[in-house]
């Protein structure tokens, strides 16, 4: 079985060591001094499921030269998956299965309509992780877990085979789910929320949950988004932003979203995938989104200066 890592960050790098350090044969898509440190050094994974390092790892920034897989396990930004579903096309043969593992819900969709619906299936992960320098992946909260299914949910034993891949790894979770868009919505309740709170105050999940008016503002913003997905005939259960609230509870307090990061860094995030995508999605479905609304419109203009579309 050979698995590719499209995205070799703090996620892909993440699993896709995981994977390797399993024996899988895995290829990891990388570039610039990430990818230099792997082919030189190996990746270094800091983990509170355990610290491991492999000495030699595969890694190319040519998916030509990486070959046809069984797997890709697609782990770029969410803005970057359109280019990302064209550029493995090389790497892609008839049974060929690809696992998006963005944040949001529209990721699946975006790949479908590059590689066809047989080639793809949704995905979602937990997992607090982050690069932490060229070749160094740095996991410091939540029991890693990852879930995918078709979007239809029909049966493939190609997908029962990599979840039983990743339940071999150390620390690692994995399973069907009944619904995956149950299971992606979910995330998205988490997700957004959480990233979109947090971009706007530059506060850790402790500071959001401790503090009344952003752990209203938290609640406020995930009953937008469970009474969207309800509209949109997502069957979500009815104490989901009661459970995401506890989830969010369990998270060591001084964790960060990637996209709060990407913000508060200066650099392109994922605002268009989660809040973004809360405020166009509801708008096809007339449903009000205050909240959600409030953090796109207060974080526009640092993503557009950040894409380097506005100057100030």
């Amino acid at each position: 079985m050979r698995i590719a890592i499209f995205g070799s960050g703090g996620v892909g790098g993440y699993f896709g060591g995981r994977l390797a350090e399993q024996g899988e044969d895995v290829i990891f898509i990388a570039r610039g001094a990430h990818l230099e440190a792997m082919t030189r050094t190996g990746l270094q994974v800091d983990s509170i499921a355990g610290d491991f390092t492999l000495r030699k790892v595969s890694a190319t920034d040519n998916p030509k030269q990486a070959g046809q897989v069984d797997y890709v396990i697609c782990s770029v930004k969410a803005w970057q998956v359109q280019a990302a579903g064209k550029a493995m096309r090389p790497m892609i043969g008839p049974e060929t299965l690809v696992i998006s593992l963005q944040n949001g819900v529209e990721a699946p969709g975006q790949l479908i309509e590059v590689l066809g619906a047989d080639a793809v299936v949704g995905g979602l992960c937990t997992i607090i992780t982050f690069q932490n320098g060229p070749g160094h992946i740095k996991h410091i909260g939540a029991n890693p877990l990852i879930r995918f299914a078709h979007l239809d949910n029909h049966a493939d034993p190609r997908i029962n085979t990599l979840s039983e891949a990743f339940n071999r790894c150390n620390g690692v979770k994995s399973s069907i789910p009944d619904d995956v868009n149950v299971a992606l919505w979910q995330k998205f309740l988490l997700i957004s929320p959480w990233s979109g709170v947090g971009a706007v105050t530059r506060a850790p999940i402790g500071v959001l949950l401790q503090q009344a008016e952003t752990r209203q503002m938290l609640l406020d913003a995930m009953q937008e988004i469970y009474t969207l997905a309800l509209a949109r005939d997502i069957e979500m259960p009815q104490d989901s932003v009661q459970k995401t609230m506890n989830t969010l509870e369990s998270f060591p307090p001084n964790s960060t979203t990637s996209m709060q990061r990407d913000i508060v860094d200066g650099l392109p995030s994922e605002l268009d995938a989660q809040n973004g995508a809360v405020v166009r999605l509801a708008d096809e479905v007339e449903v009000d989104t205050p909240v959600n609304r409030f953090i796109l419109g207060s974080l526009r203009s640092l993503e557009l200066r950040a894409r380097g579309a506005l100057k100030f």
